[in-house]
């Protein structure tokens, strides 16, 4: 009964001037802005209005990045810019773009009720964040991500913007135009109507598309990002969009049970790190084995909060990221579990079974005590420096003050995304790829500048299709008429693997476990040039199989094939990505470590496959990388990076552009 023909003719269809595909922070944003700057024929498509990372993640104080505009310390533009830019592999006019438009973008999240804290003279102050040389960071708490998605999702509610929930867009459709692909509309499933033939896919003519789906994070086994965030970057790669910086990304220690960063007070207020098989038993102190002193051992524990993500040059010297790689090493090489303790202070805290402070010192001395925190325990410590934190995990029933709380090295963010201009465009006319799917960032980046750049990126995106690409979508009868061949295929592939038998079914949960340990162990934090030819040669057997014979229970597991088939293309262009790099720099870098045979040991108590070397690399050009889906393979290259604009700042040649129409374009 599942596997009943549908009636292309009957098929629900629907015509905008502009799609927004993802309803976290940037894709509301672009929403609300297309609205008030006048181009109200949009509407947000999403595979779940509560979905996503915007909606569900955060850190113990999870930061926003912008200009600063409080204290006695200057800022500008430029500055910002130039900070955004020495990340390396970073594009200029996108700094340039991120920087202007911060102070925007942060304001109207003000103005809309994202409760940012200001003192008496109304100074929204700041703090340092990583890589940040000013205090850029501002803070509404752990969530300050979720209180964007509410407050911009009510926002489009109260415009009377329309949501298409539960629909997941599987098929990006594109054509030709003056010798250059454009984008035309998408193809989706309508996840609850999957069971009905004719009601299963819709069809919606765009001028314009938004694509504001997020990282990846469903490549990854080992990941901080929420379980409802899987990504739909495959969408675009299979209709032929340039990617760039995929090499680049983030990973750092992370829970496992519920998903959150482990930054910031949780490891400034020093838990016990501890091993266990896989059954719990036989607990150690593994870091133990690994610094020279107590005192090492606590202050890299410390530093772990202000430098949490891993970084191959924090590695020497017995740094904060020795602790990634050695959590890495007992989860993914031992096969053991590790845990945070925050019931029971770490050996070198203790002395004659009390709290002592004798090996503490410098930084992590001053800290706890300026913070009047050097109480008995580092649950006491947490609640007393940050209770938010704890709140945290007490909402989803995890009492640190009576259990372990299981960790991983986990993947959390990733730089690199697909390439667009300083509109967010992409080589492909009328896409727009906003929030992490763009991939604005370079090598390194100030702690919370993914939040800045999405919201300036769907301003940017909305200013340029407003000025640019108005107009009128295509009717019904045109649109099927070009695309009926590309209707006619998706259709035929949700009826052909819904006709299988009990005997023969795919085991799809299954085959996205497999895709994500791959991934977590040869494609995260730690790389090498025979793990990723290994991970190539799996996922292409898989990306087979899948083609071959693929066979599922039921429409209901319809949305899970398609995430399937998305992820393994994805994986297979990241992993080329990785491959590239390595025979061209093979150098460890950001916040991952390439095995190389020539480089050194960073501990002496590590194994082998951790010797890499950290020198600087050139980060004035950047991979970009293009697949050729009839071919299956990809197509690399490099190419300078875009320099920072030395633009035109006399007011009068400035007001002269702009009055005769040359500022967007």
């Amino acid at each position: 009964m599942w596997f009943q023909h549908m009636d292309i003719n009957r098929i629900p269809f629907y015509q905008y001037n502009t799609i927004i595909v993802g309803t976290g922070a940037a894709g509301l944003n672009a929403a609300v802005t297309l609205h008030k700057l006048g181009q109200k024929n949009i509407a947000l498509i999403t595979e779940g209005r509560y979905m996503g990372t915007s909606r569900n993640t955060g850190s113990d104080k999870q930061t926003y990045y912008k200009m600063t505009q409080c204290g006695s310390e200057p800022d500008s533009v430029r500055k910002m810019a130039k900070t955004l830019f020495e990340g390396g592999c970073v594009d200029g006019d996108i700094a340039m773009a991120e920087a202007a438009g911060s102070l925007r973008a942060f304001y109207h999240l003000v103005d809309i009720g994202v409760p940012f804290p200001f003192n008496k003279s109304g100074e929204y102050v700041g703090y340092k964040t990583d890589h940040d040389p000013l205090k850029r960071g501002i803070s509404a708490g752990p969530l300050t991500s979720k209180y964007m998605t509410e407050c911009l999702e009510r926002q489009a509610e109260e415009r009377g913007i329309p949501f298409f929930d539960g629909y997941q867009a599987v098929r990006l459709l594109t054509e030709e135009k003056d010798g250059e692909k454009r984008a035309a509309g998408i193809i989706a499933l309508n996840k609850q109507k999957a069971a009905s033939p004719d009601e299963r896919y819709a069809v919606f003519s765009a001028v314009n598309i938004i694509w504001a789906t997020g990282g990846e994070a469903g490549m990854y086994q080992a990941s901080v990002y929420p379980v409802s965030q899987t990504g739909g970057m495959g969408v675009l790669l299979e209709a032929g969009a340039v990617a760039k910086n995929l090499t680049e990304s983030q990973f750092g220690i992370a829970s496992v049970k519920h998903r959150w960063n482990l930054s910031g007070t949780f490891q400034q207020c020093l838990p016990r790190y501890l091993s266990a098989e896989q059954d719990g038993s036989h607990e150690r102190e593994f870091l133990n084995d690994y610094f020279d002193t107590p005192r090492q051992l606590l202050t890299a524990i410390f530093l772990k909060g202000y430098q949490w993500p891993f970084d191959p040059r924090k590695v020497e010297g017995q740094g904060s990221s020795l602790i990634d790689l050695l959590v890495y090493q007992e989860t993914v090489l031992k096969g053991r579990r590790v845990f945070l303790d925050f019931m029971h202070n770490p050996s070198p805290l203790t002395e004659g079974g009390n709290v002592s402070f004798r090996y503490l010192a410098g930084e992590a001395r001053e800290y706890l005590e300026n913070s009047r925190a050097l109480l008995d325990t580092p649950y006491e410590r947490l609640k007393h420096m940050n209770p938010s934190a704890i709140e945290v995990y007490s909402s989803h029933h995890i009492d640190l003050s009576g259990e372990y709380l299981e960790i991983a090295v986990c993947a959390q963010h990733n730089n690199g995304g697909i390439g667009g201009n300083q509109w967010w465009e992409s080589n492909i006319r009328h896409l727009f790829a906003v929030g992490e799917v763009n991939g604005s960032h370079g090598i390194y980046r100030p702690g919370g500048s993914a939040l800045n750049a999405g919201q300036v990126g769907a301003i940017r995106a909305s200013q340029y299709i407003v000025k640019r690409y108005g107009g009128e979508p295509c009717s019904r009868e045109q649109f099927l008429s070009r695309h009926m061949k590309e209707v006619e295929e998706e259709t035929a592939f949700g009826e052909r693997v819904l006709r299988g038998s009990e005997s023969c079914m795919t085991d799809v949960a299954g085959q996205r476990r497999l895709l994500g340990i791959r991934m977590t162990k040869y494609g995260a934090c730690i790389r090498s040039e025979e793990g990723i030819r290994t991970a190539l040669e799996e996922n292409l057997r898989q990306r087979e199989q899948l083609e071959q014979k693929v066979m599922i229970k039921g429409p209901e597991v319809l949305k899970d094939l398609y995430k399937l088939k998305h992820l393994l293309i994805s994986q297979f262009v990241y992993l080329e990505a990785l491959r590239d790099y390595d025979a061209r720099v093979g150098i460890s870098r950001g916040s991952y470590l390439v095995y190389n045979a020539g480089g050194q040991v960073p501990n002496p108590h590590l194994d082998e496959r951790f010797r890499n070397r950290t020198e600087e690399t050139d980060t004035t050009v950047l991979q970009e990388i293009y697949y050729e889906a009839d071919r299956k393979e990809c197509r690399v290259s490099w190419r300078p990076v875009r320099p920072l604009p030395d633009e035109e700042i006399w007011f009068e040649n400035v007001w002269k552009d702009y009055r005769e129409d040359g500022i967007i374009r």
